[in-house]
């Protein structure tokens, strides 16, 4: 047998990491005990662990989290009054799932937005489409696609955004189209997606 013809077929057939694999399996003197129902295992697993790390890339990439918000770090020891059961629910992405919104309020400093995009982080590897936003910026990015005509296409593109993270809701109040905007954002939610603010 052709192995490195056979490899680049599988190329070819969009199955890189299956043909990495097959090719690294030549090299070892182990897989020749292997049996062939055992060597088509493993390199469905390495296809399969390939795709679904580049699908996770994809959403992280889309959400725009910080980069090191994760909930395994979480510092219940902070003075924020964080309650480790309830966040550790949290974690558990059953009021995402649920269509369930969550305000996290508390003083500046405290971590709130580091909380949100640690839950955005965990949403994303669990398959849930994320997508983090400062109000400022969101508020910017609506007017901007109002002004273009645009504005129905990006609230179409947030309503597909299963959790919509909003943060840094300063004390200024909303202007009247703010409030139109985040009304219809929170209206075409309903239901469909969860809000983060």
């Amino acid at each position: 047998m052709l192995i490195h013809p056979l490899a680049e077929r599988l190329r070819t057939l969009g199955l890189a990491a299956m043909a990495d694999a097959f090719l690294e399996m030549q090299n070892h003197a182990d897989a020749a005990d292997l049996t062939r129902e055992d060597w088509l295992g493993l390199l469905l697993d390495r296809e399969i662990t390939a795709r679904d790390g580049k699908r996770l890339a994809r959403r992280l990439s889309v959400a725009r989290l910080r980069p090191n918000a994760v909930v395994e770090d979480t510092d219940f020891r902070a003075p924020r009054g964080l309650d480790r059961t309830l966040f550790h629910k949290l974690a558990g992405c059953g009021w995402i799932r649920h269509s369930q919104h969550l305000v996290i309020s508390g003083p500046t400093g405290t971590g709130k937005s580091w909380l949100a995009c640690a839950l955005g982080n965990r949403a994303c590897r669990e398959g849930i489409w994320v997508l983090y936003r400062r109000a400022p910026r969101l508020f910017a990015e609506l007017a901007t696609a109002r002004g273009e005509g645009r504005l129905p296409r990006m609230l179409a593109m947030l309503e597909r955004t299963r959790l919509l993270i909003v943060d840094d809701w300063g004390p200024e109040p909303l202007t009247a189209e703010q409030r139109r905007d985040l009304q219809e954002i929170a209206d075409d939610r309903y239901e469909k997606g969860t809000l983060l603010l």
